[in-house]
């Protein structure tokens, strides 16, 4: 295979993980296993098993004092606050409402970075920060009458806090990506958030009845902790090495097709024009806050 392919289908794979995910999430928590109790599961485990590759890959593990108020505010955003918000609003809205709305992310990156950098936004960021707003209000607003969401205004707002959570996260990152490798920051990230996770969903957590798990029950939580977490995570930062971060944040808009066809076939989600239409939106939101002055 070459090593030009490798990346891509690295990257492929994981947004397929993720686009499964929002239905596999969907599916597990509607009788199974509470959204905060499947965070114990999904943080615990990937944590334990982000520990065990120091045995493949031995390196350094300690983290410099002064870097561990950030760690922990890392581990809030992109853990605590990000993880118990996505899987708590995807349990309330719609897999087809929740992947369009992660798209929204890039978008509040790119303007918190014109703000951090001091930039004056242009034309087309502010054209593009609307867009994308306005396709979220869309799908948030509108009123479903078919699908599995059990209150899907309020998981929408889960879904987008999530995505502002995730954007603080993502900007506090940097700094700690230039001292240490990404794969140490995860895992120390993990590390922080799993006290709180655990806080969160313990008392779900006990409440799981784990006879009642059939084989496909098994198979959605396996494919939710390792595919959707773990190898996702590690395929998104061999992605990253090898490709560039916009080359991978551009695998995103592949989320979305991959959520819808399974959400469709699965759990019986339409696809409808309003939709379409709000994912336009959206998607021409990403793209005009994405576009560079000299483009």
């Amino acid at each position: 295979m070459s090593k030009q392919l490798k990346p891509h289908l690295a990257l492929l794979a994981t947004n397929l993980f993720f686009g499964v995910n929002f239905s596999a999430v969907q599916h597990i928590t509607k009788s199974l296993i509470g959204p905060f109790a499947l965070n114990v599961i999904r943080v615990g485990v990937c944590t334990l098993l982000f520990w065990l590759l120091l045995a493949v890959y031995p390196q350094k593990a300690s983290i410099q004092k002064k870097h561990i108020s950030r760690f922990i505010l890392c581990a809030i955003t992109g853990v605590v606050i990000n993880q118990a918000l996505f899987i708590k609003g995807l349990s309330l809205t719609l897999s087809i409402h929740a992947s369009l709305l992660i798209l929204v992310t890039p978008i509040l990156i790119t303007i918190a970075a014109s703000f951090l950098a001091k930039e004056s936004l242009s034309a087309l960021k502010i054209a593009g920060l609307m867009a994308g707003i306005g396709g979220a209000a869309m799908l948030a607003l509108h009123k479903e009458s078919h699908g599995s969401g059990q209150n899907i205004l309020l998981g929408d707002i889960f879904i987008i806090i999530n995505s502002i959570s995730y954007t603080f996260y993502f900007i506090m990152v940097k700094q700690l990506m230039v001292a240490y490798t990404p794969l140490h920051v995860i895992r120390w990230v993990f590390t922080f958030g799993l006290p709180f996770i655990i806080i969160i969903g313990y008392s779900e957590f006990t409440q799981i009845n784990w006879a009642a798990f059939e084989f496909i029950n098994w198979m959605a939580l396996l494919l939710i902790v390792l595919g959707a977490t773990f190898f996702a995570y590690l395929f998104n930062l061999y992605g990253i090495s090898k490709l560039g971060a916009s080359v991978t944040g551009a695998y995103i808009y592949t989320q979305p097709i991959f959520a819808s066809i399974i959400a469709v076939s699965f759990l019986n989600e339409s696809l409808t024009i309003y939709k379409c239409i709000a994912a336009a939106f959206i998607v021409t939101g990403v793209i005009l806050v994405s576009k560079k002055k000299n483009q």
